[in-house]
Parts: structure tokens; sequence; C-alpha cells
């Protein structure tokens, strides 16, 4: 049986250092060069055939001084060559194709050694039979070949997902992988993947590649600190949510971020402001390193004008400042910063403030620290924003308190006001002393409801509250003096929930008879009574209709300021009509329209409050 080979010198990458007794050690380290001797004074060849008998058909024509070794497959030829005693390599080409030449092989090695990755061959006892180099020049070791491969390593501690690789390899016959951590706080990518020489054989080698992912899984690292971070921001228990004042709060906020920024992210400037959405201010929040000057200066959120921080906030992107000397758009900030990074705060991909940091070193911050930075303002932005609903909700419960507690002694303290007017009206000069402590009463009882006011003023200041609920600033309203005479207590209590709000000082009576009696007291010019400055009536009381009612009044006051209320369309007796002839402000319809009460008792009460400066004398303005 004739056969057709190549022979070739084995000029390869494979590796010396074998635990054979007939090793020799090549110059080149991993890389043995020309023909080694065997002990026994024979040449030998590796023989790559898929018979036995072709090893030996070589050996008789090769001769005497030739040792012959036959080999089935490409990994254990380069498992043998590794050991640097074969001179040569035989591939029978019919057998093998091109695919199996050994100059073929030889290419090959030289293209992995060229790999940025480690590759290597082992055997089943884990030993390496074949590197590429690469990890020779990581570990600093002469030669890798014969070596453990763990022991190569220093023992490093697996990660996984895969936490036995080159087992698991061996034993299912499956390509694994996973993460190694060395001592030297690197961090290698492991694949291993068996390498079959025939079907159905069990796979005596490996071919495992290492990746240096060091840099990869520090930045996982980083992400995770700073996602941690994040997390521990505003994370309160209920007993402090319960015992801390918003001030108290905000503080820890503040003290939580600067922990990070310098623990995880490693800036020692910085400075945090937020946006006023109304004004388009940018409000400081927090500084550390920031100038005296530059942490009180005036920002908007405007483009041009107001630095790096009011760009920012204006567009919504970030901002990376290499060379602050050259950047147009830089405004001092630190003492001698020479670059800064501003990204915004986003909260649903709306701006609602900006986190800036600065170094004294040019060209200092790079994509990863904005990815980085960008990562933790949104966790910041997040956490002003629990902040916010917590100071918010602690508003709106103790608003609806208030609200409740205020509604529910509303009717009473009228009920005590109006039968103290007409106790007092029913008394003879001769009982002054009776008269002042009625008086007394009505002051105090007055007093009840605006103390209320206040109180709920200071448990839920208007800053404090939600957009959404804030009630709008009406000035002309507040400190007006309203009385709502109607039979019906529904519309007395929406008068006091919708007016008081704005800072209408409301009281009521049930019908006609007790709204003149409160009218002309409110003249009289005693402690604690000032005259109305707005009267809301329903046209028809239990004892006047609403023209009778103007009647009366107007023979106290001049110019009544009456508003008559009705429901839509109903007026029998031409109420509306008659009190209009008789000089009626205006007129509201029920149930009310919120913006119309309120423009309606405005207009007249700003009208009255004219009417009553110029009877003393004083100008309007």
């Amino acid at each position: 049986m004739s056969h057709s080979g190549t022979t070739t010198r084995a000029e390869s990458s494979a590796t010396t250092g074998g635990t054979a007794s007939s090793q020799t050690t090549a110059p080149s380290g991993d890389r043995p060069d020309g023909v080694q001797k065997a002990s026994e004074g024979l040449q030998k060849v590796l023989c790559l055939c898929g018979e036995k008998a072709t090893a030996e058909q070589l050996a008789e024509r090769l001769g005497e001084g030739f040792d012959v070794t036959p080999v089935r497959s490409l990994a254990r030829a380069a498992s043998r060559l590794a050991t640097g005693e074969y001179g040569g390599v035989y591939a029978e080409a019919q057998h093998f194709g091109p695919g199996a030449d050994a100059t073929q092989l030889i290419h090959n090695v030289q293209m992995l050694r060229g790999m940025p990755d480690g590759v290597v061959l082992l055997d089943r006892e884990n030993h390496i039979v074949w590197s590429n180099g690469r990890l020779r020049e990581w570990t600093r070791r002469e030669t890798v070949v014969g070596e453990s491969f763990y022991t190569v390593l220093g023992a490093p501690e697996i990660l996984g997902p895969e936490f036995k690789p080159l087992d698991a390899a061996f034993t299912r016959g499956t390509p694994t992988s996973s993460t190694l951590r060395c001592d030297d706080a690197k961090y290698y990518r492991l694949n291993a993947a068996p390498v079959e020489h025939y079907t159905g054989e069990q796979p005596d080698h490996l071919i495992v590649t290492l990746r240096d992912v060091t840099a990869e899984q520090l930045q996982q690292q980083k992400l995770a600190a700073i996602h941690q971070a994040g997390i521990e921001l505003a994370d309160l228990t209920p007993e402090e949510v319960a015992e801390m004042e918003i001030d108290e709060r905000i503080e820890l906020l503040k003290d939580n971020i600067l922990h990070c920024t310098q623990d995880v992210l490693h800036y020692d400037v910085v400075e945090i402001r937020t946006l006023d959405e109304e004004t388009g201010e940018l409000t400081p929040l927090l500084a550390l390193g920031i100038k005296p000057e530059a942490e009180e200066r005036p920002l908007r959120c405007e483009t041009t004008g107001n630095g790096v921080t009011g760009f920012v906030a204006s567009t919504g992107k970030s901002y990376l400042c290499e060379d602050t000397s050259e950047d147009p758009l830089y405004i001092e900030g630190a003492q001698d910063a020479r670059s800064s990074l501003t990204v915004p705060l986003l909260l649903h991909d709306d701006v609602i403030g900006t986190f800036n940091v600065e170094s004294p070193d040019s060209g200092a911050f790079t994509e990863s620290d904005r990815q980085f930075l960008e990562i933790f303002a949104r966790d910041v932005a997040a956490s002003l924003n629990t902040m916010q609903l917590l100071a918010a909700e602690k508003a709106t419960t103790a608003m609806a308190s208030i609200e409740a507690i205020h509604s529910a002694v509303a009717m009473p303290v009228d009920d005590i006001l109006n039968d103290a007017v007409n106790l007092i009206e029913s008394y003879s000069g001769d009982e002054a002393e009776v008269v002042e402590r009625l008086q007394r009463i009505l002051l105090n009882a007055r007093d009840i409801k605006q103390v209320i006011q206040k109180v709920g003023q200071s448990m839920a200041p208007t800053e404090a509250r939600p957009a959404c609920v804030r009630v709008e600033q009406r000035p002309l309203l507040v400190g007006k003096r309203v009385l709502v005479a109607d039979a019906d207590e529904t519309v007395r209590s929406a008068a006091h929930e919708l007016l008081e709000k704005y800072g209408c000082i409301v009281e009521s009576a049930h019908d006609g008879a007790e709204a003149v009696a409160m009218a002309r007291h409110s003249l009289s010019g005693r402690a604690g009574c000032m005259p109305y400055d707005a009267i809301l009536s329903d046209i028809c009381l239990p004892d006047l209709t609403g023209y009778e009612l103007l009647l009366k009044l107007a023979e106290q006051i001049q110019a009544p300021p009456l508003i008559l209320m009705t429901g839509f369309g109903y007026d029998p007796g031409h109420v509306i009509v008659k009190a209009r002839q008789a000089g009626l402000k205006a007129v509201l319809f029920k149930p009310f329209r919120l913006d119309q009460l309120l423009e309606t008792v405005e207009q007249v009460a700003t009208e009255q409050s004219s009417v009553d400066k110029a009877d003393r004398g004083e100008s309007a303005t």
C-alpha cells in the first residue's frame, strides 16, 4: 500500500516544556525551532494518518534512524509537537486532504499566535499542551506548556455562569463559558470547546480561549455601584418618613448624593441646581468645591448668557467641556477649573435640573464619565421627585385635614355669630357689660376660624403643594369679608369652602333678618367689626326676597355690595329685574362655577373697597 504525503520541519509555535524525559528546551520559549533529537539518538517523526499500518510503512521507508509516531488528529498532533521532540511531520494527504496539511497547520498556528486573545490546548488533566503565547505574556512566565491551567492563572476565582467549565466541557462534550477573577484584579472570559477527533470518540483535548475583560468588568461594577447608590439616595424607612421634616429629608438626600459622587464617581467638585418651571430659574441645591460667588450666581434655563448649566438645562443635552479656557459657554465655577462635565437631571425626559462636575485638569472627563454621570443623574432626579412627592403628600394631607376641620366648625361658628349679634341687638343700652361679653364671644368666634387658617398655611404652605392642587393666587380677594345668606346649608358650606381658600373671610346667615342684623353690626365700629366687602344672597330667602333685602340693606349702606344667587331661569317674582333697577351689583347662578364666583366677588369687593375709602376721604388707590 503506497501513500503520498508531505513532510515538514516543526517550525511551529507549539510550545515546549512538556513532562517527557526526552524533551529539549527550545531557545524561543513557547516556539521551538529546528529538528530536535531524542535522547535515544533517533530522529522522531510525527505521522498524521488514519491507519497504524501507514506509520509502519513510513518507518520502513525512512530506515532505522527514525522513530515514527502515529497520530490520528490535529489536536493530538499539536499535543505531541508541543513536547519539542519531533523533527518532522508526515501527513497522509489522501486521508486528511488539504485541511490536514502540516504546512497549513503551521500557518494556522501562526495566525493564532497573532490573536489578542489567549488560546491554549488542554489535555484531560487540564495541563497545557499548546499555547499561542498570549497566556505566557499575561502571566509573565517563560513557559506555560506542561503546567496546570489554573495554576498558571494563580488559582483564579470562577464567577460563573459555569463554575466547572473545563470539567463540564469534557463531560457534556459541548462548549462552556465562565468568567475568571485573578489575584491581580484581572478578569478573563473563558470559553472551552472539546476537540472531537472522530465521531463517537470521547474528546481528550479542549481548545480554551481567554479574553481580558478587566475593563468591561470594572465598568459593570461601577455601573452596579452607581445603581445601588441611586437606590439608596432616597431610601427612607416608614419611621424616617414619619419623623423627619421636609428640610431634614432634603439634607439627607444631599449628604447621600455627595457621598456617592465622591466615593463611587470620584468627583470632588460638584454643583446641582434645580429648575423652577414657572420662572425658569436654576436654583442651587448643593455645591462642593464651587466658589461662593459662583454658587450664588443667578442662572436661568437659557442657551446663552447662563453658562454651560443654562445651556444644558435649556437643551436637555449633556455638555463636555474639555478646555475651559477655549470654551465660550463656560463660566467659572471652581477655582482654576480646566474642564467640566454637565448633564441634565431628567425625569421622564423632562429637565428638572442640572448636575455639574469640574476638574483642574484639561480633558479630565471621557465619554464613559459622561455615561456614568447621566445614569447617576437620573437616579438623583428620581430621588428629588420622591422627596417632592413625599412633601406634596404631607402638604396635601395637612391641607385636607385643615379643610375638613374648617368645614366642620364653619357652620357652628356662624351660628354663634348670628346668635351673639341677635342678643347684642336685643339688649338695651344700660346693659353694656353683657353686650361687651357678647362682643368678646363674637371676636373669639371669628378668631377660631382665623387661627385654623393660619395653622393650615403653616402646615401646608402653598409652595409645598403639588402644582396640580396649588391654589391660584388672587391677591384682590385676600382679607375680603363676605356674607352669604341662604337657607340651604349646602350653599353656605360651599361658599366657605370655595372662597376661604383664596383668603376671604366668610360668614353666613340663614335668612334675611339675620343678614340685615349681621350687616348692621358690621358697621357698629366695635372691636373686630368691619363692613362686608360683598354680600351674597339667594333671590328668595325664607322671610325676604332678594329685592326686599336690597332695600333694607340700602337703609344702612350706601350702594350695598349685594350679589343675588338663583337657579337657572328661576325668578317668578321678577326679583332680579326689580333689584337691578334698585342698584343690584351682580347676579350669580347656582350651582357655582368657581371662575365666575371668584371674578364676581372680586369685582364687587374691589368696587366696595373704593367706595369705603372714598367715604373715609382716602385715595382709592
